[in-house]
């Protein structure tokens, strides 16, 4: 080649492929590559560049003629279908019985203490992120591809649900320390300030519009949904949902040493009130923070643990809706009472 004149240099594209110097008005072409957005692809086949007159390359790779290998999802195509069954069925069950409780909590005005409220708030998110949930899947594979700004939109306000959900589930923690390990009275607690916690402050709303514009300007595909393997841009709202996991467990162990001393001879009401609220952040505080743990967890490679790992996170993760609404309202003995 003559690289006297006008030429266009070697490059990597944005998806890492290397384009070597080339003449003007050439089309290059490479071995797709092993892997795009984490899905493995066919090497066999080749993507285009073109280096175009004025010694510049094309703003945008052709990768059409790439195929993605999609043997590992079709392996177990019975246990996938069979799974996406139990996600339909249990936010279907989550959501009616969110809605129970919701209502129940709206009607009931009687039980309206601070620590109710809170429940009330949590099982709300739950509401409207099992809502997002079901708007997720009507968005086919064609819409993900073609990334509509509507489409980027539904999965931004779903992981601010999923925030917000983690951030409620901090609240509850946050309440209980206050009232049992710190003695502090909770008619001082001002509502407001769990409400800006949970919804706003310097925590759900900021958080996810950080992650947004870091999707916007370095994982602008897909409808955001899912990450490119080396990049880190969902850990902008992942790592304070760890933190505040991490946090609650911290919570959880103070609480119950001195539920196991002091509270153990109390009878009163209050007190009952409070065992009966730690039991419940108990089971769902471990049961949250292990269907959101789950998506960090390689389920290893042979064919029972892939197969165990698609059942248990699938009902997990639609069946949380219920556990919460069970253990926050159905069971909660002001609510039973009335």
């Amino acid at each position: 080649m003559d690289f006297d004149g006008l030429y266009c240099n070697a490059t990597t594209d944005e998806i890492g492929t290397c384009w070597p110097r080339s003449n003007p008005g050439r089309m290059m072409e490479r071995p797709c590559p092993e892997y795009i957005n984490g899905v493995k692809y066919n090497t066999t086949r080749n993507a285009y560049r073109e280096c175009m007159d004025n010694g510049t390359w094309a703003l945008k790779s052709n990768y059409s003629s790439c195929e993605p290998i999609l043997e590992e999802k079709r392996k177990y195509p019975m246990h996938y279908k069979i799974a996406l069954i139990i996600n339909y069925l249990g936010h279907c069950i989550s959501v009616g019985a969110l809605v129970v409780a919701f209502i129940l909590f709206l009607c009931l005005r009687s039980i309206r203490c601070l620590r109710n409220i809170i429940h009330w708030n949590l099982i709300t998110t739950f509401i409207l992120r099992n809502v997002m949930w079901f708007l997720l899947q009507l968005i086919d594979h064609n819409i993900h591809e073609s990334n509509e700004p509507w489409c980027r939109l539904i999965t931004t306000i779903y992981n601010y649900f999923v925030v917000t959900n983690f951030f409620w589930m901090f609240v509850e923690g946050c309440y209980l320390h206050t009232a049992i390990v710190m003695t502090y009275s909770t008619d001082k607690l001002k509502k407001w300030v769990f409400l800006f916690i949970g919804w706003c402050k310097c925590i759900p709303c900021p958080i996810i519009v950080a992650w947004a514009i870091g999707k916007l300007y370095n994982e602008n595909e897909q409808c955001w949904f899912g990450k490119e393997p080396g990049k880190y841009i969902d850990y902008i709202y992942q790592g304070p949902v760890i933190l505040v996991l991490l946090i609650n467990f911290v919570f959880l162990f103070n609480i119950v040493r001195i539920l196991m001393t002091k509270l153990r001879a109390s009878t009163t009401s209050e007190t009952i009130q409070y065992r009966k609220a730690v039991k419940a952040t108990l089971v769902l505080l471990p049961l949250l923070g292990i269907t959101y743990m789950l998506f960090f967890v390689n389920p290893g490679e042979d064919d029972i643990s892939q197969i165990v790992f698609i059942y248990f996170n699938s009902f997990l993760q639609s069946f949380q809706g219920f556990f919460v609404s069970v253990f926050y309202c159905f069971l909660n003995g002001e609510v039973s009472q009335q």
